[in-house]
């Protein structure tokens, strides 16, 4: 693998076969942003901002990835310290390990576990719809965006982070949960930006705005 490519100019997003990978890219062209989808390693490798979006089983998602060779690059694309975005699914694939159909191993960007909700049977599974994100520290992806602002969810399970100072926002449902990381370059969200209007698009925004 080389390091020959650049797309200088474009979010890339990954594509492992885990869907939603449509809606994200138009909704980065909606901003008028170049947005490319890609399964290559060294497109992922080489990108100038990344992109992990996804909705599906954690286990078939690592499976994916490791089977079309996208693990290692998305790590040293991390390590390199350009503007990482994952969503849903890829906020969780970042933590060590998932209790989604048996224990699967996760990323190990950051250190803690992804859960299934426990809740009361007033509450139903999947969180699904709006609700409001409490912003726990500066982030540059929340610039403009007011706090406890609604975005859209849609998900059975929720990390865990070992280190509480990597939360950058919670959410309300039966219990007070992590809906948003940020650790250095790596920013995630529990909830779907693209599917938040006007306000995941400022989101958005603000990550195609962040400084290499």
């Amino acid at each position: 693998m080389t390091d020959s490519f650049s797309e200088r100019g474009t979010v890339t997003i990954v594509d492992y076969g885990m869907g939603n990978l449509r809606s994200v890219q138009k909704a980065f062209e909606r901003l008028g942003l170049r947005a490319e989808i890609t399964d290559c390693p060294e497109r992922v490798l080489n990108a100038e901002r990344l992109v992990v979006p996804g909705v599906g089983a954690f286990g078939d998602a690592i499976y994916e990835l490791e089977r079309r060779n996208l693990v290692k690059p998305i790590v040293r694309f991390i390590e390199s310290g350009r503007p990482f975005l994952g969503i849903c699914l890829g906020l969780q694939l970042l933590f060590e390990k998932s209790y989604e159909n048996g224990i699967h191993k996760g990323l190990g960007i950051l250190r803690g576990d992804v859960v299934r909700f426990e809740l009361s049977s007033e509450y139903s599974i999947p969180h699904m719809g709006w609700n409001q994100v409490r912003q726990e520290c500066p982030n540059p992806l929340m610039r403009e965006i007011p706090d406890e602002s609604f975005f859209y969810f849609v998900h059975s399970y929720y990390v865990v982070p070992a280190d509480p100072e990597v939360v950058a926002g919670t959410t309300e449902y039966g219990f007070r949960f992590c809906s948003m990381i940020r650790q250095d370059n790596v920013f995630a969200t529990q909830f779907h930006p693209e599917k938040s209007q006007s306000l995941g698009l400022r989101l958005l925004q603000n990550f195609a705005e962040l400084p290499e």
